[in-house]
């Protein structure tokens, strides 16, 4: 494996709950379609993939055929074979590891979601030039919530606090061939995502919760505990975009990512 690596896309589209708040605010039959700017969430990050130049192939999982029509760009970039569509499962961790079995075995890929909007070709460059690296299977991406908080201050994250920082997701993962397995370890935790001390607990120990608790687990401490449990090598890539770690999981970050959009439209 080497940095010239051209990977898969894989991007989770259906809705974790029926009536999602999004959805229903935006009259919209998913969230994957709320616009933002007057765009689906679902076309920016469409683009965005379209527009990296490592992303060879996108694969859509969800939202369900039924839906399809109601967004009638990504119903034409399906029907034209532009992109590709399979239907999800009841949860994301079970609709990745479904797209991950249509996909070639050899082909690294990327995994990323509808509700990232403010992602961008450069910080999907970046974080999979750091995911090419040949010691990895896997690679998850990660941001210091410093970073988020000095660019964002009014946006409410999901936050790990360990002794080395504070931690946010990125919604990117890549994988390697091998490092598909770190999905059937995701199932078992995706319940606790909003709970870090549970999490924690579910994954890496007792003994572990009890340094998160007293602030003394590092990082690289929670990710050997990890790598030892599931026997593969992972990568967390931190990344400097404050905007990687800004999903559109509540109707206010909606209004947020919307307001942001538009002021950068203003400013170009």
């Amino acid at each position: 494996m080497n940095s010239n690596l051209n990977y898969a896309a894989l991007v989770l589209a259906a809705d974790r709950t029926a009536n999602d708040p999004i959805a229903l605010k935006t009259q919209v039959p998913c969230k994957a379609f709320a616009p933002i700017d007057g765009k689906p969430m679902i076309i920016r990050v469409l683009d965005t993939l379209i527009a990296s130049p490592t992303v060879q192939s996108i694969t859509l999982c969800g939202p369900p055929q039924a839906l399809l029509p109601e967004c009638p760009e990504l119903n034409e970039r399906i029907l034209h074979g532009q992109i590709g569509w399979i239907t999800n499962q009841n949860s994301p961790s079970l609709s990745a590891a479904k797209g991950l079995e249509q996909l070639d075995p050899d082909i690294p890929v990327l995994l990323t979601t509808a509700d990232h909007a403010l992602l961008t070709p450069e910080i999907v460059e970046y974080f999979l030039k750091s995911a090419s690296d040949n010691e990895y299977d896997a690679t998850v991406g990660a941001i210091n919530y410093e970073i988020i908080h000095a660019a964002f201050p009014e946006s409410k994250r999901t936050v790990i606090r360990l002794q080395d920082g504070k931690y946010c997701g990125c919604n990117l993962f890549a994988f390697k061939p091998r490092g598909r397995l770190l999905v059937s370890y995701w199932q078992k935790v995706e319940a606790q995502r909003k709970r870090p001390w549970k999490l924690i607990s579910q994954t890496i120990g007792w003994q572990a919760v009890f340094k998160y608790l007293l602030g003394f687990l590092t990082l690289n401490q929670a990710l050997s505990h990890i790598e030892k449990q599931i026997g593969l090598s992972v990568k967390i890539a931190t990344l400097p975009f404050p905007e990687a770690g800004v999903d559109v999981d509540t109707v206010s970050d909606l209004m947020f990512v919307e307001a942001l959009l538009k002021k950068k439209a203003e400013n170009t």
